[in-house]
């Protein structure tokens, strides 16, 4: 398992914390079990401490193809005995294969659980975790595609979440930190994807009694800025519709290639008010961040979807479910179990583009995400001062400008904004 790219926004644990000496390849560790794993070669570092290849205790030594990896970090640290929790309750191979035969599923994206223990060294103690090696993240393959994934692509990666975030549900806990760098495919199969890091995941339902809304100011914006839900900007412990909140900003930053508050993520308020204007119009959220004829409308529908849900209630998979399958038809396409990570703009308008062909009257301008991105800043600014007369010429104008050939597009809006100011003050 690689090191996965640091991302920005903070998370509960502390920033700064002692990392383990690292150990030689051959270190012999007993977990709890009294099984004794042997570490290999260090492949990564973690906010935790070290990860090692690791495979069962044998006279052969840990080979680049070992099958597990141990993280290790030092005792006093929080991390990992934070992630232990989840994965000793949730995780155990028997816990996930009972599920997944009763959901009827081949796969399920979450690491398996093998074994954890305590390891004395030169007189320190350290703790240590088993688990399912894993291959690259998905923040790495989003970069490589230039920042945005086809469509199909991002509407399976949605179905696998939904399996996998039910699962994380139905035993108590939810995840609160999804992202592509916590989103790794499998080390020996290309198609499977599994969510990791559990290190904020947060126990919703201790014995199955969910817990209620409650708001801690010490806490507000725990997670990944970018991502964390408007319950976690609240202060309030993240639920099942927090999880969903988030794989929503998800499946709109890989479709479009980003979020329209990602240039001020050093101002937490100005990304939670961004994120409850979302919440209030998605129809025009969607507006910003895709043209007209690219707006994928399952990703609106499935917004909507899990904007009516409350602290407290069950998510509707099966509905949710339904909702990204009928998407795949609408691109003429199926959840075939391969996930195609080719370059492509999957139907939806890359990041940056200029178009200069005309356009009919009464023709709504479809421009790119940059230029959607200043509208919405313009309508940040203005629309609190102006109110519904903003709204109106806001609509109208995209409704009937008719911009000649070879019109720059910035130039444009550029002239909008002016005609709305004169108008609106």
């Amino acid at each position: 398992m690689p090191p996965k790219a640091k991302a920005a926004g903070k998370g509960r644990a502390p920033a700064k914390r002692k990392l383990p000496e690292e150990f030689p390849p051959g270190e012999v560790l007993t977990d709890t079990g009294k099984k004794a794993w042997k570490l290999g070669a260090p492949i990564g570092q973690g906010g935790f401490g070290l990860i090692y290849l690791a495979d069962e205790n044998s006279a052969k030594s840990v080979g680049a193809d070992a099958p597990y990896v141990i993280k290790v970090e030092p005792s006093e640290n929080g991390p990992l005995f934070s992630e232990l929790k989840f994965y000793m309750r949730a995780a155990k191979p028997d816990l996930i294969q009972t599920w997944m035969k009763s959901h009827k599923l081949r796969t399920l994206g979450v690491p398996r659980y093998w074994g954890s223990g305590l390891h004395e060294r030169g007189g320190k103690r350290y703790r240590f975790m088993v688990i399912d090696r894993l291959g690259t993240d998905l923040q790495k393959k989003f970069e490589e595609c230039g920042k945005t994934f086809p469509r199909k692509l991002v509407l399976q990666l949605g179905l696998r979440l939904l399996d996998i975030l039910e699962f994380v549900h139905d035993h108590e806990y939810v995840h609160a930190d999804i992202k592509a760098s916590n989103l790794m495919l499998s080390h020996s199969d290309p198609n499977q994807v599994y969510l990791v890091d559990y290190g904020l995941a947060y126990r919703y339902s201790p014995d199955g009694v969910v817990k209620e809304y409650k708001e801690d100011p010490k806490r507000c914006h725990d997670g990944t800025i970018e991502y964390t839900s408007i319950d976690a900007h609240k202060g309030a412990s993240a639920c099942r519709r927090s999880d969903l909140e988030i794989l929503c900003y998800c499946m709109v930053q890989w479709l479009c290639g980003r979020l329209p508050w990602e240039d001020k993520l050093q101002d937490p308020l100005y990304v939670r008010d961004s994120k409850l204007r979302c919440q209030e119009n998605i129809s025009q959220f969607m507006t910003n961040c895709f043209s007209s004829q690219d707006k994928p409308d399952e990703i609106q529908k499935f917004m909507e979807e899990v904007k009516s849900l409350g602290y407290q209630d069950k998510p509707p998979y099966e509905k949710l479910r339904s909702i990204l399958q009928t998407g795949l038809k609408s691109i003429h396409t199926k959840d075939d179990g391969t996930l195609d990570f080719t370059p492509a703009n999957g139907g939806v308008s890359p990041p940056v583009q200029v178009s200069t062909h005309r356009h009919t009257k009464h023709t709504a301008v479809a421009g790119s995400l940059d230029l959607n991105l200043t509208f919405f800043v313009f309508h940040d600014a203005f629309c609190l001062s102006g109110g519904a007369r903003f709204l109106l010429w806001q609509q109208h104008l995209l409704k009937t400008v008719n911009p000649p050939d070879n019109t720059n597009r910035f130039s444009l809006w550029h002239h909008l904004f002016v005609i709305v100011i004169s108008k609106t003050f």
